[in-house]
C-alpha cells in the first residue's frame, strides 16, 4: 500500500499533493521481473499517475500517462484510477544500463530516451477521453510531468518524484510531489517555492526517513501548511476472465479463425499484473460463425 496527502499554505495560494508508495513500486518491480532502471522509471511514472488520478473528480475516471522516447526500455505506461490506485508496465522491463558516471545514479533518462512524447489521457466515461502531449524535457519523468502540467493546465506547477532501490535490487524508498500555484499567487510565492525546492534534501532520503510530511514541511517551508486530505492507495489491476475475454473476442475475424483453426488453447497474459487467462480449443471455436452464416 501507500498514501497520498494533500496540503495546502496557509494564504490558499499554493497546494501540494505528495506520494509515498514503496510498497507499491516493489510489488511493480516483482510482478514485472524490472532491472533498476526499469524500476525506477516505471517507479516514478506511476507515482506521478497516482498524484494525477487522485486528482480526478469523477468517481469512475482514469487516468494514462504514456513515455515514448526512444530509449532501449521502450513505452512506459502507468494507469491510475480516482482513488489513486495504479497499474503500469514498460515494453521491455529487462532492460539495464550502468549507473551514470557523473553522480552515480541510475540512469533513468537513458533508459527512456528524449526524444519522444509524454502523453496524458483522462478518461471522465461520459465525454471522449481528454489527450495531451508535451514533448520531454529530460526523460527523467519528473521534469516532463511539471512540463506537461504547465503546458495543460497554464498553472505555474513543480514536480518531484524519486525511487530509492537498495543494494539488493528492492524498492527502499518511493514516491514524490506536486506543487501547483493558484492564478492569484503573488511572485514572491513563486520565487520562495523555488528556493525551498532548490533546497530542499534529496527526495528518497527525505521520504525514506522523515516521511511525506516533511515533504510538505520543506516545499512550503515558512508558509504555514496544513494537511486537508489523507488517502492510502496501491498497486491494483482490474483485469478479469470476463474482460480479456471481451478483449480476444474483439479481434479481427481473421484472428478469431486463426485462433479456431489452431486447435489448440489460446493464452491471455496481462501486461499489467502478469495474470494469465487460458482459453479451451472449444472455447476458441465458439468465438467464429460456423461457415455459411
Amino acid at each position: 500500500m501507500g498514501e497520498i496527502i494533500r496540503a495546502v499554505t496557509a494564504d490558499g495560494t499554493a497546494k501540494i499533493s505528495v506520494i509515498t508508495a514503496p510498497d507499491m513500486v516493489e510489488r511493480a518491480r516483482q510482478i514485472h521481473s524490472l532491472r533498476p532502471v526499469g524500476t525506477a522509471a516505471l517507479g516514478r511514472t506511476l507515482c506521478g499517475a497516482a498524484l494525477l488520478g487522485e486528482m480526478l473528480k469523477e468517481d469512475d475516471a482514469t487516468l494514462t500517462i504514456r513515455i515514448r522516447g526512444g530509449g532501449p526500455i521502450g513505452a512506459v505506461v502507468a494507469v491510475s484510477d480516482s482513488g489513486g490506485n495504479v497499474r503500469g508496465y514498460v515494453q521491455n522491463p529487462g532492460v539495464d544500463l550502468p549507473l551514470r558516471e557523473r553522480d552515480g545514479k541510475l540512469d533513468v533518462s537513458g533508459a527512456i530516451g528524449t526524444d519522444g512524447l509524454l502523453t496524458v489521457s483522462r478518461d471522465i466515461v461520459l465525454r471522449e477521453p481528454y489527450v495531451g502531449s508535451t514533448a520531454l524535457v529530460s526523460g527523467e519523468v519528473a521534469e516532463d510531468l511539471a512540463a506537461y502540467l504547465t503546458e495543460s493546465d497554464q498553472l505555474g506547477s513543480a514536480c518531484g518524484l524519486g525511487v530509492l532501490v537498495d543494494t539488493d535490487e528492492s524498492v527502499k524508498a518511493a514516491g514524490g510531489f506536486i506543487v501547483q500555484l493558484m492564478p492569484f499567487a503573488p511572485e514572491e510565492v513563486t520565487a520562495a517555492l523555488e528556493e525551498n525546492i532548490f533546497l530542499m534534501d534529496q527526495l528518497t532520503t527525505i521520504l525514506a526517513e522523515d516521511g511525506p510530511e516533511a515533504v510538505i514541511g520543506q516545499v512550503f517551508r515558512g508558509m504555514d501548511p496544513h494537511v486537508t486530505e489523507r488517502k492510502e492507495m496501491g498497486y491494483r489491476c482490474y483485469c478479469s476472465r470476463e474482460r480479456v475475454l471481451r478483449a480476444v473476442t474483439s479481434l479481427s475475424e481473421e484472428d478469431l479463425w486463426e485462433l479456431r483453426d489452431s486447435g489448440q488453447e489460446v493464452e491471455v497474459r496481462c501486461q499489467f499484473c502478469d495474470a494469465v487467462y487460458t482459453f479451451s480449443p472449444e472455447e476458441a471455436a465458439s468465438w467464429v460463425r460456423p461457415d455459411g452464416e
